[in-house]
């Protein structure tokens, strides 16, 4: 059985525009919700890295998670970050009418 999708929603802020406030999401597949947050960080910090050492930020893991981009000058607070089930929008399912 495949593992559910999650949705990991974390505070950003700008550190150069202070009142700039927003939400960076990752997605992906996890067995819970403290895996699915840990797992966006580890591919988050892996796309920091490879930006901040002029190199491509890496493409599709394994475990089918992946970061789209960086931005520098934004600063994630990891502590406030949200996971639950990610609710596809043009789905006949409900994330209600599964088991989380």
């Amino acid at each position: 059985m495949p593992l559910p999708y999650f949705e990991v929603d974390v505070p950003i802020r700008s550190t150069g525009q202070p009142g700039l406030r927003g939400v960076h999401v990752f997605t992906g597949p996890a067995d819970s919700r403290s895996a699915a947050v840990r797992i966006a960080h580890e591919v988050y910090d892996a796309a920091r890295a490879a930006q901040q050492a002029g190199g491509e930020i890496p493409r599709g893991r394994p475990d089918g998670w992946t970061a789209r981009g960086y931005r520098p000058g934004w600063e994630l607070d990891w502590t406030a970050a949200i996971a639950g089930r990610w609710n596809n929008p043009y789905s006949w399912a409900r994330v209600s009418d599964l088991d989380l």
